[in-house]
C-alpha cells in the first residue's frame, strides 16, 4: 500500500479540490456509492459504480485493488461515509467523502454525464417517510387511533437510521423496479474493471 506520508490526510473533499486531482494525479480512482438508476442520471466523469450494497459484500476485496488515493461519492455524501468506514475496516484509512456528492461537483461546473432524470434515493426515501407518518396521523384521526402507531414506527425508524448511520428504507427501496438500471452493476463488472495500476499503486 502506498505510504501514508504521501495519502491525503482528509476525509472531507471540496468539489473544487477534486477537479484539480483529476489533472494532477494519475492513481485517483473515483468510486460512486449510489445505486445504477442514481449512477446513470447523474455521475462524475471517469468514477466507478460500485453500490453500497455491493461494496459491503466485497470490501476486502474491493479494498485490495485500491491505493490510497481514493474519493467516495454519493448524493449527499451520508452512504459515501459509510463506505469510507467500511473500506477503513479494510485498511483503506486514507479514503476521502466528496463534499456535496455528485450534484455538488456538476454545480462546481465539475465535468459529469447527466441521463435520464430520476429522483435521487434519499429523495425517495423522504417522501415515503413523510407519506407514512401523514396516513398514520390522518387515519388514527378518521379511521382508528391505533393507526397512529405507524408515525410512531416510522419516527423510530428516522431515529435508528440517524444513530446507526443506515437507512434499511433505502435499502428496501433501492430493490424497487424504478431504481434499477438496465445493467445492474455485478462483482465482475464494477470491482474487477478498476484499473491495474491502483493494484501496482497498492503494492509500493
Amino acid at each position: 500500500m502506498t505510504s501514508p506520508s504521501t495519502a491525503p490526510a482528509v476525509t472531507a473533499l471540496a468539489p473544487e479540490t477534486l477537479q484539480s486531482w483529476f489533472k494532477e494525479h494519475q492513481d485517483l480512482v473515483v468510486i460512486d456509492v449510489r445505486s445504477a438508476a442514481e449512477f446513470e442520471s447523474l455521475h462524475i466523469r471517469g468514477s466507478y459504480n460500485v453500490p453500497l450494497p455491493l461494496l459491503s459484500e466485497h470490501t476486502d476485496e474491493l479494498a485490495a485493488r485500491l491505493g490510497s488515493r481514493v474519493v467516495l461519492v454519493c448524493q449527499s455524501g451520508v452512504r459515501a461515509e459509510q463506505a469510507r468506514q467500511r473500506l477503513a475496516k479494510a485498511g483503506i484509512d486514507t479514503a476521502c467523502v466528496l463534499t456535496g456528492g455528485a450534484p455538488g461537483f456538476a454545480a462546481a461546473g465539475g465535468d459529469v454525464v447527466k441521463g435520464k432524470d430520476r429522483w435521487d434515493l434519499e429523495r425517495q426515501v423522504r417522501l415515503v417517510a413523510g407519506s407514512l407518518v401523514v396516513l398514520g396521523l390522518a387515519g388514527g384521526k378518521f379511521v382508528s387511533p391505533k393507526i397512529r402507531t405507524l408515525a410512531g414506527v416510522i419516527g423510530t425508524g428516522l431515529t435508528f437510521s440517524a444513530a446507526t448511520n443506515t437507512c434499511a428504507m433505502g435499502q428496501a427501496l433501492s430493490a424497487m423496479p424504478w431504481n434499477k438500471a438496465a445493467k445492474e452493476p455485478t462483482r465482475e463488472s464494477a470491482i474487477l474493471q478498476l484499473p491495474l495500476q491502483t493494484v501496482e499503486d497498492a503494492a509500493a
